[in-house]
């Protein structure tokens, strides 16, 4: 019987934890307007700054003149914020692990770029950055609002411009 409480207060313990993690994994905190817990929006960033890398090197490669105009402004940009955070991380003003590979669901987005090409390619780019952008901006607006890190929710409160301004040139990839 007591390892039953136990174990059942060390569940209640934990739902919180895991609520966070699982509702920024599933979009539920999104739609909710709930910042994500430091690890999650830590995650979350390194993962798109890598797609975006990634996926705006084959722009260079693939794209028309406006994605390609898009694409390096990414690369900039996008090499910028990611030096920035593991910058954070490192000086151990942020606890956080950084990932340095894909998850699955951008993989095989990155996958499906790269298998890509014409108009097949400049359709999946243009969507592509504007749903990444969409998440960007809100992330970062959430984490910038309620974030539990002083110097990570004042990084992305500076950092939020830039992405509006991205998700305003990839929506302009869609004319």
């Amino acid at each position: 019987m007591n390892r039953f409480v136990i174990a059942f207060g060390c569940v209640l313990l934990a739902g919180p934890a895991l609520a966070q993690s699982a509702g920024e994994k599933t979009g539920v905190n999104s739609v909710l307007g709930i910042s994500p817990a430091t690890p999650d929006f830590v995650k979350e960033v390194a993962t798109s700054d890598m797609f975006e890398i990634q996926s705006s090197k084959l722009a260079q490669d693939k794209g028309n003149a406006a994605e390609k105009s898009l694409a390096g402004q990414m690369i900039t940009d996008r090499t910028k914020t990611s030096t920035e955070l593991k910058q954070l991380v490192s000086s151990g003003k942020v606890q956080a692990e950084v990932p340095t590979v894909l998850d699955s669901s951008h993989q095989s987005k990155l996958d499906k770029l790269t298998d890509a090409s014409g108009k097949d390619f400049n359709s999946d780019y243009a969507s592509d950055q504007v749903s990444a952008h969409k998440d960007a901006v809100s992330l970062f607006e959430r984490y910038a609002k309620g974030g539990d890190n002083s110097d990570l929710k004042d990084w992305a409160g500076k950092t939020l411009p830039v992405l509006k301004h991205h998700l305003e040139m990839a929506e302009g990839l869609k004319d």
